[in-house]
Formats: structure tokens, C-alpha cells, sequence
């Protein structure tokens, strides 16, 4: 790897996958952006935007930065990917329009208003259960008492998995997530930990696995009909149940974190129920999810001044463009009532998360949900972060509740 800076390119010598850039990377990106619009990281030889207009411009661009070379550091271009490659998240048009206009027709506004009520009843059951626990234990853990079990029973029911194992998920897309970054003691951790699960992630992928009419067993109808092969099928199923778990499982354990730590803003949302959407937007805003993802240059292209020969890597923080001041007032103010539209915690472009829908329909009933039941989030002690190299994770989060 020649990591030798480009001429005129402004050098930023940052590790974004080191413990202190993980635990804290707002200084970080703030350097970032202030270098240029386009700069240079030596340690990985590879080129960087965290500026809102250019990382929107890199994703509006698929033709030119693509998606199937990965979308983590690797580049498949020149090296095999140690993992199938997502057929969804690390394709180009054409197979990446017919998988994704699948999965769209899955996800219509007509699927979302029949799930709503279902989804609303586990949420309903879901927050009892944990004001009466905090009722009766005095704590909770808002990340292992309602951030991940809401995710890992309502999403995994629509695709139609069955109940049993499903924590496994959880090792799966912590590994999906850390492939994205270097092949470091993180990664290697993760990959070991989800060894002995890989087979059970596999084996219900597969359609005797799935309930009929969920949204597994629609993709696999999908491909009966020629839409997709057969053996696509059930790596669609797999990438939709990684990317739909864990980063809705973050986002509201970051939103829920930020809510206990303002609570001007959550009196806020007690005051107006309906600011529970604009809630959860501002907190991926505010805390992105997914902090960053990759695109390989197709061609030689210029990109803000900069000259990027084809085959380039080039990254994209999320996170730092969310708190762009060029963009956002005050972009280091957690505000319920900002209007966050146009975040990019979801990305953007033809790879724009397919399924926010669901994301955001979970974290707007969650989050009115404890607003109807809890007058008060009280941090009862220490959060803690679980590192991944690319998501902004929680690992615990203990509350006190004081009830409405």
C-alpha cells in the first residue's frame, strides 16, 4: 500500500479505528473538516470526507464511487472478501437495483401502516415490563432491558424467524460491522466470538426456516419469480437481518442516551408525544449509528480540487458530516426540535438505508412509548461504550425511572 499523501492533498494523521478515536471521535472530525473538503489518512492510505456536501456528493455519485469494491476498507478489487459480500450493501446497478427494488416493494408504506399495530402492542408490552422492573430492582438497563429486546422481537418476527436464538444476531452483525474496518484485534474478536453461530445464522436464512408471508419468505418469492436468483435469496435475508438489528438496537440506546442526559429536551417530548420521530432523527443526528462506510473510485475522478485516481479509497464519516457547522446551527446541541432532515445517518443516494422506515416506526413508538410511562431518566451510572469499528455502539446504559 503506497499511503504517501497525494500532492495537495491536506494530510490528517488520525486513526479513526484506535480505542480514544472510538471513545470520543467529535475532536477528531472537527479536524477533519476544518483541514478540507477532501483529505488524506496516512496510516491507511486512503482518501476522507466528513464534510456534509461532499460525503452527500461521493454518495449521490454511485457511477463513479461503487459500492461492489466494499464498503469497508478491504478493496475487493484486489483482494478477495473474507465474507460472501452483501448482494444489498456491496452491489452496483444492475444487481443492486433488482435486489433493492425487492426489498422496497417489501418495505412499502402499505406493509408499514399493517406492521404498526403489531409493532405498537410489543412496544406497549415491552415498556411495562421495564417501568415495572425498574419499580422493583430501583435500575435498569435501558441497552439490555429495552434498546435490544424491542429490535430482536419485532424485526425478526416480520422476516418470519422463529423466537429461539436469536441473540446470535447480535455476534453476527458485530462482526458484519467490524469487517468493515482494518483486519485488527477487534475484528478478530468479533469473528471469533460468532464461530460457533455462524451454522444457526446460515441455516435460517434459509426459506424451510422462515414463517410463510413474512418478509424472508417474500424474498424468496421474489426469486421464484425471476427478480433475483435463487441464490440470492437467502444473502438477502442475511444482509436484511444484520443491517435491521443492530444499528436500530444503537440507535435507540444512543437516542435513549441522549434523552437521560438532556432532560430539558425529554421534558420536551412529554410535553408533545408527536416530537417522538423528530426525537430519534436528532439522535442520529446528533450520535450517528453507523459513524462511517467506503467508496472505491470506478474511474480517475476529481472530487472538491482533489484528484483521486481510479481504484481509490475513499471514506466517509457520517458522523462528522451530521455535525457539520456548515450545515447544522449548533451542531453540538442535542435538539429534539431541530429539524434533522437530511442527516446522513442512514446514508443517502440509491444506498440510503432501505430499512429506516422500520428503524424509525421502532424508535418513534419506543420512545413516546416511555414518554407516556416515565416523568424522568435518571443516568444511574456509568455508560459504557462496546467499541466497533464502525458502529456507535452502547453496551449499557443503567437508568433510574421515575414514573409518570
Amino acid at each position: 500500500m503506497n499511503n504517501s499523501a497525494p500532492p495537495g492533498v491536506p494530510v490528517v494523521d488520525v486513526d479513526p479505528y484506535s480505542d480514544a478515536f472510538l471513545a470520543d471521535p467529535y475532536p477528531a472530525h472537527r479536524q477533519l473538516r476544518d483541514a478540507g473538503p477532501v483529505v488524506w489518512i496516512p496510516k491507511y492510505g486512503v482518501y476522507a470526507a466528513a464534510r456534509h456536501e461532499t460525503v452527500r456528493a461521493v454518495f449521490a455519485d454511485h457511477g463513479t464511487f461503487i459500492s461492489s469494491a466494499g464498503v469497508g476498507l478491504a478493496n475487493f478489487n484486489k483482494e478477495e472478501p473474507f465474507r460472501p459480500r452483501s448482494v444489498i450493501l456491496e452491489a452496483d446497478p444492475p444487481d443492486h437495483t433488482r435486489a433493492r427494488a425487492v426489498l422496497a416493494r417489501i418495505l412499502s408504506p402499505k406493509a408499514m401502516m399493517q406492521m404498526r399495530e403489531t409493532f405498537q402492542q410489543e412496544a406497549d408490552a415491552l415498556l411495562d415490563r421495564f417501568v415495572e422492573k425498574a419499580a422493583s430492582a430501583g435500575t435498569v438497563d435501558a441497552v439490555a432491558d429495552l434498546a435490544e429486546p424491542y429490535p430482536l422481537k419485532v424485526f425478526p418476527d416480520a422476516v418470519g424467524l422463529e423466537g429461539a436464538g436469536r441473540e446470535n444476531l447480535l455476534l453476527y452483525g458485530d462482526m458484519i460491522f467490524n469487517s468493515f474496518g482494518p483486519r485488527n484485534e477487534r475484528l478478530a474478536k468479533s469473528a471469533e466470538r460468532v464461530k460457533p453461530v455462524t451454522e444457526w445464522i446460515m441455516n435460517h436464512c434459509q426459506r424451510a426456516q422462515l414463517r410463510p408471508g413474512g418478509f424472508g419468505d417474500q424474498i424468496y418469492q421474489a426469486a421464484d419469480a425471476g427478480e433475483i436468483t435463487q441464490a440470492e435469496a437467502p444473502m438477502l435475508v442475511r444482509s436484511f437481518l444484520s443491517a435491521g438489528v443492530d444499528t436500530t438496537i444503537n440507535g435507540l440506546g444512543n437516542a435513549l442516551l441522549c434523552l437521560a442526559r438532556e432532560p430539558e429536551q425529554y421534558e420536551k417530548l412529554r410535553a408533545d408525544l408527536s416530537l417522538a420521530r423528530s426525537a430519534f432523527e436528532e439522535s442520529l443526528r446528533f450520535e450517528s449509528t453507523v459513524q462511517t462506510f467506503f467508496r472505491t473510485t470506478s474511474r480517475a475522478t476529481e472530487l472538491e480540487g482533489a484528484q483521486l485516481p481510479v481504484d481509490s479509497k475513499i471514506v466517509c464519516f457520517l458522523a462528522a458530516a451530521n455535525r457539520d457547522e456548515r450545515q447544522w446551527q449548533e451542531p453540538d446541541r442535542f435538539d429534539i426540535t431541530r429539524r434533522a432532515a437530511g442527516h446522513m445517518a442512514f446514508g443517502s443516494g440509491i444506498h440510503g438505508c432501505v430499512g429506516q422506515v422500520v428503524a424509525r416506526l421502532e424508535g418513534e413508538l419506543i420512545l413516546s412509548g416511555l414518554a407516556k410511562r416515565v416523568k424522568r431518566l435518571e443516568i444511574a451510572g456509568e455508560a459504557t461504550r462496546r467499541p466497533n469499528n464502525t458502529l456507535r455502539a452502547l453496551g449499557s446504559l443503567p437508568l433510574r425511572l421515575v414514573p409518570a
